[in-house]
């Protein structure tokens, strides 16, 4: 492939005022980090933006109007159209609702879906605030560890269902591809997930923010699948792991059942919220119908940083086992063969590597023995973070 974009000139994260890159939020968690630290923790890029996004968000800044918008026939169209070319899927505009951010939209469906005694189930490890939007709004949380295979999760059905027929669950938060280890589910699996929800009455939500960044294999949408689970389905989604759009809080869901999609929408005018972040549609608008090029390169450099990490982990790092990532730019890394706990390794890393590495407890259960890198930056940042972690490792045992 042809690399038309840049992706090694980085943008300066401290003029976002990147939480990522901020020495006093970084020091709150390891008092004795480094001051030349490096983050490979917090999902999101250091890349600089499409420049196709950059331009229009120029055009919008100097066009100096910044009041209240609407979600446009050009937004929904780019949605509509991104499905059809990205996905093979094709949408109807009425079942689009535009949104503020996933996690957002995880606490409006719980306020709305689930009475105060009420639970949602979820496979684990699984990003943390799928959890919380039930536990802030006083909702149960009923979890099934991940069946771990060697370096591959899979999913334990069997347990699913009884959990499900046990505890009658109102929903199931299911996140595919799979954060935080990067696994795609094939069609077949989410199929059976699907009919176990209709067999107890139990609303599939599945979330597929990172559905967009494949490292290999095919992702399928669970709007893929046959129309008797289409009438049970909420899909959460957004561009902002894709194209690095977190900050502009934007996002959007898709409901083909009309009575789901009124219930949800009832929710979303009970909290007021009203019109969109005007910068983030333009940019989500942009990034869908100008940035397909600019995706595909972004995921083939990160594919290349996933193969820098691979040769170092292989080489240095004993005890540590990457786990397959089919997707995102996130790697899962199972250290339970280690002398030294994740908390313990983490510190390691940030106090004499000075790099910043996320850890397991932010993914509500089954993930003791786990560390997440970032690899939203450039060649030479990962060489210098895998180069002094190593360093570091071979002192230490």
């Amino acid at each position: 492939m042809m690399t038309k974009y840049d992706f090694d000139n980085l943008s300066d994260r401290r003029i976002d005022n990147a939480r990522k890159w901020d020495y006093s939020i970084v020091k709150s968690k390891f008092p004795n980090v480094r001051e030349d630290f490096i983050p490979l923790w917090i999902a999101d890029m250091d890349f600089k933006a499409a420049p196709e996004i950059r331009e229009a968000l120029i055009e919008m800044s100097g066009n100096g109007a910044y009041g209240y918008t609407y979600p446009t026939e050009k937004w929904y169209q780019s949605v509509i159209n991104w499905y059809r070319k990205r996905h093979n899927v094709e949408l109807g505009k009425d079942w689009i609702t535009l949104g503020y951010g996933t996690v957002p939209n995880m606490h409006v469906l719980v306020q709305r879906f689930l009475g105060e005694d009420d639970s949602i189930i979820m496979n684990t490890p699984i990003y943390g605030p799928f959890a919380y939007a039930a536990e802030h709004n006083d909702r149960k949380v009923i979890t099934v560890p991940l069946l771990k295979h060697g370096t591959r999760y899979d999913l334990d059905l069997d347990k699913l269902e009884d959990k499900m027929a046990k505890y009658h669950p109102k929903a199931i938060f299911f996140c595919s591809p799979h954060n935080p280890s990067g696994r795609i589910w094939s069609k077949e699996e989410i199929e059976k997930v699907a009919d176990l929800c209709l067999k107890y009455n139990v609303l599939f939500v599945s979330d597929e923010v990172h559905s967009e960044h494949i490292m290999r294999g095919t992702f399928t949408s669970a709007l893929e699948l046959d129309d008797k689970y289409l009438d049970n389905l909420i899909m959460f989604t957004s561009p902002n792991k894709a194209f690095n759009l977190g900050g502009l809080k934007l996002s959007y869901s898709v409901i083909p059942n009309e009575e789901l999609r009124t219930k949800f929408r009832e929710q979303y005018q009970r909290n007021s919220v009203t019109s969109p972040n005007v910068p983030g549609q333009i940019a989500m608008t942009t990034a869908y119908e100008k940035c397909n090029e600019w995706l595909d390169q972004c995921a083939s450099y990160i594919n290349e940083n996933l193969e820098i990490t691979k040769k170092y982990i292989d080489k240095y790092f004993d005890g540590w086992e990457l786990m397959d990532m089919d997707s995102s730019y996130l790697p899962w890394v199972d250290v339970s063969k280690s002398k030294y706990s994740m908390h313990e390794i983490a510190e390691m890393m940030a106090n004499e590597a000075g790099v910043v590495v996320g850890i397991g407890d932010d993914y509500v259960a089954d993930a003791d023995d786990f560390l997440r890198l970032n690899l939203g930056t450039s060649h030479q940042v990962i060489e210098e973070a895998m180069s002094r972690m190593a360093k570091v490792w071979q002192e230490n045992n």
